[in-house]
């Protein structure tokens, strides 16, 4: 078997020192910038020494190591309580040996933050609790329970190689960009996940609106020079297209007064609205300010390929091209090369996720025998489907035992189930809300198309009077079920997930090899909200039980929000003064080599 692609890019590794983040991150050519783009590279260990970290054979104590250092890893880690060392031995490998707050990231990008801001150390956040070694984990043998790890070569120093035998893995290393396999992506994109991301899109910016201004360069060169393209309707899109829309507003306008009216700002979302997993009437309310703004939706259109000069898209009316001075690609994730080496390893029958590892209610990776957990991008919940227990759903509604349920009683015995089963909780929601009756009205319809005509209008309406039988529910459940989704790669599930196992850790004391003891609760996501910044000082947010803001209120609050989250005391107030500072005196455009 080939061994697996490192953990992460020489480049993103490289970024930071225990300290903080090198000053020289950001590379000083156009075809360095786009290296930031590439794949994880594969590690050659053929010609060097591996060491092997032995374990303290005084203490009985089980060596947990964790992969990462994101939101899954973090929050795992600030949630453990500081006597943990008694209990486990701590390992933390991960490239990265600090934490980055990624939900800011494009205001990095813009000049708004600067990139200290928003990291934090992660021997700080470790503390006493463990050890952490930097390093790109590059093989895992699920069998021997070891791991090989690899210390990259950079700032002069050698590769270094060492295996980790571990008792219990969790596994925390994120996704990597997903490109759909369209040519020209990986060239001559800027990806949209690390500081260096962040850094290079900002000189790029910078470097197009130097080029432009100089003398000799043509109207029809410049207009390409300052079209900058966001490829992605989703949070992450549409707040770089903001940040991008209001850096050239508010700062390089008054930098660049005769060509700033050139530049232009261009969104493409493949889907016929943006941010598609919001409410509609934010998605519309976004739309709307966008285009007062002059930033360009392209909806509706497909990317075709990518050179170095502009992009082929295809829309309803046909194919066009853009030129452009920058491309970002902010479209979603793909399954990590490491995940996928660990799934080959795994039972088969095991892992049938094309996307994650899968795992059952308590994180626990399934065919690992209780040896590894997973959470965040890499991972995926396999949740329980309702359709098992149909018949006993349906008996604990059949209060009158007719053999019928009325669209109350469906009601009723939906929001009894979405207890066990929580993707039910929205179908019971429809029964009641009269605007999504017709909604539901549909599932319940195509569950007994072949019945007579008058019971499938009358479940069509969805009236009071109208009843369903055991196989009608049963087939209404299994559409349900086939309805269910991942949940979405986010912060807020990692972070959710990485709390739920420090519990689990810490109150059940999981032992490697054994099941999950059975007091401990099974993990359930409760989604806090969306939000996402729009431009021109507004957001948008949708919070459960209270509905949605948007406007400048909600930007109020989506930025005293974004503060007060950070992890540390210190980014608290490094968030806040950069902020304020941007905001009196206008965001940091000198940017980039400098050296004559």
């Amino acid at each position: 078997m080939r061994p697996p692609e490192a953990f992460c890019s020489r480049k993103q590794r490289s970024i930071a020192t225990d300290r903080g983040v090198r000053s020289n991150a950001v590379p000083t050519s156009v075809e360095a910038m786009r290296a930031l783009a590439a794949p994880p590279q594969q590690v050659n260990t053929e010609q060097s020494t591996t060491h092997k970290l032995t374990i303290d054979k005084s203490t009985q104590k089980p060596r947990v190591v964790i992969l990462g250092s994101g939101w899954g890893a973090v929050s795992l880690l600030r949630q453990l309580p500081k006597h943990i060392s008694n209990d486990y031995d701590i390992v933390v490998l991960s490239p990265r040996n600090y934490f980055l707050f990624t939900a800011l990231l494009p205001q990095v990008a813009s000049g708004n933050l600067e990139q200290h801001s928003i990291i934090e150390s992660m021997r700080k956040i470790i503390g006493p609790k463990g050890r952490y070694f930097e390093a790109a984990v590059t093989g895992i043998d699920a069998a021997k329970q070891t791991l090989t790890a690899n210390f990259p070569k950079h700032a002069g120093i050698e590769q270094y190689n060492f295996e980790v035998p571990y008792d219990i893995l969790v596994y925390s290393v994120g996704s990597v960009v997903n490109t759909f396999g369209i040519k020209g992506v990986q060239e001559h994109a800027f990806f949209f996940k690390s500081i260096a991301n962040a850094n290079a899109l900002r000189q790029r910016v910078c470097e197009c609106f130097e080029r432009a201004a100089l003398p000799q360069t043509s109207q029809k060169e410049r207009q390409k020079l300052l079209t900058f393209v966001v490829v992605g309707g989703g949070p992450t899109g549409v707040e770089v297209a903001a940040e991008l829309y209001d850096l050239v507003r508010d700062d390089l306008r008054r930098f660049y007064p005769d060509i700033w009216r050139d530049a232009r700002v261009c969104l493409v979302e493949l889907q016929d609205h943006v941010l598609s997993t919001y409410d509609r009437r934010i998605s519309d309310y976004t739309s709307q300010l966008f285009s007062r703004n002059g930033v360009e939706l392209l909806i509706n259109t497909k990317v075709e390929s990518i050179n170095a000069d502009e992009l082929t898209l295809k829309g309803k009316e046909g194919c066009q091209t853009v030129p452009y001075g920058a491309c970002v690609w902010a479209t979603g994730v793909s399954m990590h090369p490491l995940t996928a080496h660990l799934q080959q390893q795994m039972p088969e029958g095991t892992q049938t996720h094309n996307r994650s590892i899968v795992t059952d209610e308590y994180l626990c990776v399934k065919g690992s025998k209780g040896t590894i957990y997973a959470l965040g991008d890499a991972a995926t919940v396999e949740q329980p489907k309702a359709l098992d227990r149909a018949k006993e759903i349906f008996d604990a509604a059949d209060t009158d035992r007719n053999g019928l349920l009325s669209c109350k009683d469906v009601a009723c015995a939906m929001q009894k189930a979405s207890k066990e089963y929580s993707h039910l909780e929205e179908y019971s929601r429809y029964l009641d809300n009269k605007a999504n009756s017709r909604r539901f009205g549909g599932l319940v319809r195509r569950a007994v198309q072949d019945d007579d005509a008058k019971a499938s209008q009358g479940l069509q309406q969805l009236a009071p009077d109208c009843s369903v039988n055991l196989r009608h529910f049963q087939d209404l459940l299994q559409e349900i079920d086939n309805t269910l989704r991942a949940l979405p790669a986010t912060g807020q599930v990692a972070g959710q997930q990485g709390r739920y196992l420090a519990k689990l850790f810490s109150k059940h004391h999981i032992q490697p090899g054994r099941p999950t003891p059975s007091e401990a609760r099974p993990f359930r996501y409760s989604h806090g909200g969306d939000l996402a910044y729009v431009g021109s000082d507004k957001a948008v947010m949708q919070i459960p039980n209270f509905g949605l803001l948007r406007g400048s209120g909600a930007f109020l609050l989506w930025r005293g929000y974004e503060t007060f989250r950070q992890i540390s005391f210190r980014n608290k107030c490094l968030v806040a003064f950069d902020s304020l500072r941007s905001k009196v005196f206008g965001r940091d455009i000198e940017f980039g080599e400098t050296d004559m």
